[in-house]
This record gives C-alpha cells, sequence and structure tokens, in this order.
C-alpha cells in the first residue's frame, strides 16, 4: 500500500481505509446542487417587455408597432385604467434555451435606419440575454413607418371620451 492516503477516509493499524466520517460538511442533502434542482421556464411576455423596453430606450426609435396597432393602442391608453403597452410591436418564442425575436418599429425622420436598427438589435440581445440567460438566436426588425417631425404632436382621433 503507498502512503497515499485519499480525502476524508483513514488508514487502520493494517493499512486498511475505512469509511470516512459523516460530518455536517460532507453529507449531501437534496440530490446536488441547488442549480440541477428544478427548472426555471419564461414566460414569452416576459421576453416581449423586456424587449420591448430595450427597443425603445435606443435614440431614433419614435414607437413601436404598425399604424393600426398604435392607433388602437393610443384608444386604449386613454381608456381609464388601460395600461400602456410595453409590447406592442414584439412578438417572440422562447424555448428552454434561446429566444427568437420580431421587432416592429417606427424611425424619427433623418436618422440612419441601419443604424438605428443595427443599435436596437445590440441592446435588446444584451437586454434580454442578461436578464433571462436565455440565447438571442435572431432579432428581426421590421421598419414600418418614418415618423414626421409634424406628426410628432398630432394623436390618433378617438370617439371615446
Amino acid at each position: 500500500m503507498s502512503d497515499m492516503t485519499e480525502p476524508n477516509r483513514t488508514q487502520n493499524a493494517e493499512g486498511e481505509f475505512e469509511p470516512p466520517v459523516q460530518t455536517r460538511k460532507n453529507i449531501r442533502r437534496g440530490g446536488g446542487a441547488p442549480a440541477t434542482r428544478g427548472r426555471t421556464t419564461i414566460a414569452d411576455g416576459v421576453v416581449e417587455k423586456i424587449a420591448g423596453m430595450a427597443a425603445r430606450d435606443v435614440v431614433g426609435v419614435a414607437a413601436m408597432g404598425s399604424g393600426l396597432s398604435r392607433t388602437f393602442g393610443a384608444v386604449r391608453d386613454r381608456v381609464p385604467g388601460g395600461a400602456k403597452s410595453v409590447t406592442r410591436g414584439v412578438k417572440v418564442e422562447v424555448g428552454e434555451v434561446q429566444t427568437a425575436l420580431d421587432l416592429e418599429i417606427v424611425v424619427d425622420y433623418g436618422v440612419a435606419i441601419a443604424d438605428v436598427a443595427q443599435a436596437v438589435r445590440e441592446n435588446v440581445i444584451a437586454a434580454v440575454e442578461r436578464m433571462t440567460a436565455l440565447e438571442v438566436v435572431e432579432v428581426n426588425i421590421a421598419v414600418s413607418d418614418v415618423q414626421l417631425p409634424e406628426e410628432e404632436d398630432e394623436e390618433p382621433e378617438s370617439r371615446l371620451q
């Protein structure tokens, strides 16, 4: 027998290893590391909200969604108790470890659309991956409109009062 000992084991007088002594430190409870004890699922709506907020933070993004969805959203925003939809213009597919996103944006007149799209893509990927630990495999961006300077103050007409 060699002089080397195994961790947490002792040799008796005959040179045989005895079973390890059970201590509070080396008793395993619960069947493994805490990170492996269960699953975390993230709803599509959670990723949509994160992406919507991240896209709106980019300079040059005037709004999210198509003209029709923005009109309905403006009406919904005016209704008492109606909340502003952060997810307007955002569609996602969430898997177990990956997600893919489709964004529909309106850009301000005069900005370089390619630069705004790149900044949106980078900001959305960073926010979603940081907050959810999901791998973002693609962010597709559709620019549905350009907001002209004189359109900024206009609000869609509503028959609701």
